[in-house]
């Protein structure tokens, strides 16, 4: 476990330990065929309290334009694209025998001023590895009558080995929680991460702090990047899409923006893709195999790209359907839809400077 900042343990298949030398963050669900048992991002009934009709706005969740939702159709490769996704091949390319899958069991849910709130408390073992990366407990969290927690049927979940997110949109104050590692405890919720956003914020490119993380292990606000299948029942996903990759595929101890941490990748090659990278749908690619909801989505590829944002094997993380007005299945998109896209079909852009990690957050005012 690392010392100075939050580590996010492992789940079986899909996202594991951020731990140094393990594999990466927290995240990724535990549906190694993209199905699960959560809430889609896209508007559902968040009852108990919540409302309807979540809906995106033309930014996505958030009102401001940040890295997740900067539209790099426009952008140039980057000079290193060839050499990073040529060792990605090298390496295996995409986890789970190098297919671009789809994993849909992280649920987000929706609540407003009406919704029951829930204290969140420190797990018994202690909180955020005694880094300042989370938000201080307690703290009083809406938690809708129909939420569970990634992983369960309910609010509890086996912690030990699993991610056990809860990701909750507050559409009355504008905020997104996100727990991690979560698991209720009596009536309280005892989470060894928890994690606000403010949704009307411009934060600046360090986020909520660099050497910081999040729910997520780059630090980044893991609903603002799950497409959902009512953005795509509305024709646009807004956002750029979360990725992961094993551990042994990402270059260790560095970061590249708009990430603002890293887990623990082990790669030492100098090509090998960092935490943070953004990988772009060239615009050559041939959408006509996929239905039209499909091309939705690689729309969104060809136009926000995809960010590296934790480790494991299920390459891509969608919101799962079980509360929004549209569902995967109606749309026809699967686990497999995308299989069969290759790394060779995605090229570098935006790509910054590597930061080295050092777990030493300092968080933004």
């Amino acid at each position: 476990m690392r010392t100075h900042a939050l580590l996010l343990c492992c789940v079986v298949v899909a996202g594991c330990s951020s731990t140094p030398g393990t594999d990466g963050g927290a995240g990724g669900g535990s549906a190694a065929t993209g199905g699960g048992t959560g809430a889609g991002i896209g508007g559902g009934s968040a009852t108990g309290g919540g409302t309807t009709g979540g809906g995106s706005s033309a930014t996505g969740l958030f009102d401001r334009i940040h890295g997740w939702n900067t539209d790099v159709s426009a952008l140039p490769k980057s000079t290193r694209s060839d050499a990073i996704t040529a060792q990605l091949i090298a390496s295996g390319g995409w986890g789970n025998s190098n297919r671009l899958q789809i994993d849909f069991s992280i649920p987000i849910f929706f609540a407003d001023s009406n919704t029951p709130r829930r204290t969140i408390v420190a797990p018994a073992g202690g909180y955020c590895y005694g880094g300042p990366d989370c938000d201080t407990v307690p703290l009083q969290m809406p938690i809708p009558a129909n939420a569970n927690i990634e992983g369960s049927t309910d609010l509890t979940c086996d912690v030990a080995n699993g991610d056990c997110h809860i990701l909750v949109v507050e559409r009355t104050e504008r905020k997104l929680y996100e727990l991690y590692n979560s698991t209720a405890t009596g009536q309280n919720i005892a989470a060894l991460g928890a994690f606000t956003w403010d949704l009307t914020k411009q934060y600046g490119e360090v986020l909520r702090g660099d050497q910081c993380t999040s729910a997520d292990a780059a630090g980044l606000p893991i609903a603002a990047l799950l497409p959902t299948a009512d953005e795509v029942a509305a024709g646009e996903v807004p956002h750029a899409l979360r990725f992961i990759l094993p551990n042994a595929r990402m270059k260790r101890q560095v970061y590249v923006r708009p990430a603002t941490h890293a887990g623990g990748p082990s790669s030492t090659n100098a090509d090998a893709p960092p935490y943070g990278v953004r990988l772009r749908l060239k615009s050559t690619f041939d959408e006509t195999p996929f239905n039209a909801n499909a091309r939705i989505i690689l729309r969104a590829m060809k136009k926000y790209g995809l960010i590296l944002s934790d480790g494991g094997n299920i390459a891509l993380t969608f919101a799962d359907d079980r509360t929004t007005t549209a569902k995967w299945a109606t749309l026809g998109i699967t686990a497999q839809t995308f299989n069969n896209i290759g790394v060779d079909n995605f090229e570098v852009v935006d790509l910054g400077a590597e930061i080295p990690l050092t777990f030493n957050c300092v968080r933004a005012p």
